[in-house]
Order: C-alpha cells, then sequence, then structure tokens
C-alpha cells in the first residue's frame, strides 16, 4: 500500500458498503419476481421502487462528500465512477422489475431465471467486496468471479435472444420481452463496470 502523510476522508467506505447492501436488496426482489402472480409483482414493484430512491439517496450523499472533501481515500474520477455504477445496477434492476408489472407479462422465459441468479450472485459478491476497499486486500477473487459471471450473463442473454426470435411468441410478446432481458443484460454489464473500477483503485493504490 502506498503510505501517506495526510488524512483522508473515510466515511466513503461505509456509503459504498451501503449502497451495495442495498443492491442486494434489489436482487432479492428480483429473485422474488420469479413465479409471483400479478397482485404480487405489483408489491414487488412498490418496494423495489423504495430500494431504487434508497440507492439514490445512498449515490447523492457519496456525491455530496466527494464535493465537499479536501482529501479523499483514492482518486475523486474513481469515487465518481464507483458511485455512479452502483447506482446504475439500481436504476436496471428496477426498471426490469417495473416492466414486467407494466407490460403484463404473463411468463417469463426460462432463461430470465438465470439471468437473475447470475445478478444475485454478482451482487453478493459486490457487497462483500465493499469493505475491502478500506485495506484493497483480497479483492482480486471479486473481480475476476465478477468479470466471468458477466460472461456468463452474455451467453444467457444470447440464448434468450435466439429463444425470443424462434417463432414461438407473438411480435409484440418478443418486444416486450426483449426490453425486459436487455435491461437486465445491461444490471450485468454494470456489475461488471464496479468491479472493473475497484481493480482500477487496488492498482492504482498498489
Amino acid at each position: 500500500m502506498r503510505f501517506r502523510l495526510t488524512p483522508r476522508e473515510t466515511s466513503f467506505y461505509d456509503m459504498f458498503a451501503a449502497s451495495a447492501d442495498n443492491i442486494v436488496t434489489g436482487s432479492k426482489l428480483l429473485m422474488e419476481l420469479l413465479g409471483a402472480d400479478a397482485p404480487a409483482r405489483a408489491e414487488i414493484a412498490e418496494r423495489m421502487r423504495a430500494a431504487e430512491h434508497a440507492g439514490d439517496d445512498a449515490t447523492h450523499a457519496i456525491f455530496h462528500q466527494l464535493n465537499s472533501s479536501f482529501i479523499t481515500p483514492f482518486d475523486r474520477e474513481d469515487i465518481y465512477n464507483l458511485a455512479s455504477s452502483l447506482d446504475d445496477i439500481m436504476d436496471f434492476m428496477e426498471e426490469a422489475v417495473d416492466l414486467v408489472v407494466l407490460y403484463n407479462v404473463e411468463e417469463l422465459p426460462k432463461g430470465v431465471e438465470q439471468q437473475i441468479e447470475v445478478l444475485a450472485r454478482a451482487a453478493e459478491l459486490t457487497a462483500e467486496a465493499m469493505p475491502h476497499l478500506r485495506t484493497l486486500d483480497n479483492l482480486t477473487e471479486y473481480w475476476i468471479e465478477v468479470n466471468r459471471l458477466e460472461n456468463q450473463a452474455d451467453q444467457i442473454h444470447r440464448k434468450l435472444l435466439a429463444h425470443l426470435f424462434n417463432g414461438k411468441y407473438e411480435a409484440i410478446e418478443v418486444l416486450k420481452l426483449k426490453q425486459i432481458v436487455d435491461v437486465l443484460e445491461e444490471a450485468a454489464d454494470a456489475f461488471e463496470h464496479v468491479a472493473n473500477t475497484v481493480e482500477t483503485i487496488a492498482v492504482k493504490e498498489s
């Protein structure tokens, strides 16, 4: 670790950890969505919306702290990118749930369950990794595994698209389902952006 003579603002660590914990909450709501009936889905969407608002509040708190801190634990740009990518994850998850409800989707393709399982695992890994920002120790396996999960998500996404365009679904249903699976894929990409930012921070600070 690089030795510093100047004190640093440490509240960022707790805020990043809180933001990641909120993402775990969002991933669990996504899991609840699977197999839920219409009334239950509407209720899940309300809870997801509340979690997304909590995520926005956490992001704004990080930005406020960033703008009011003279000394930061690592580069300001990296703090901004990390907070933004964490916020993106919640936004995409909330959008996916909202679309399922708004489009009155009766049954999600089986591959969507695999997508959500990948997101849930990535959420757990991200929440476990955030406290390690204090020391930047034991993070290599985290970003390697999240990158592997993102590759897995890509494969699932491509198979889902092939399934949607195999002629089984009506054209309007294809458009609805494609938008949902695309948004879930964007969430997987956002997890990778978080992991890549953490790797960048670790390399800079080593």
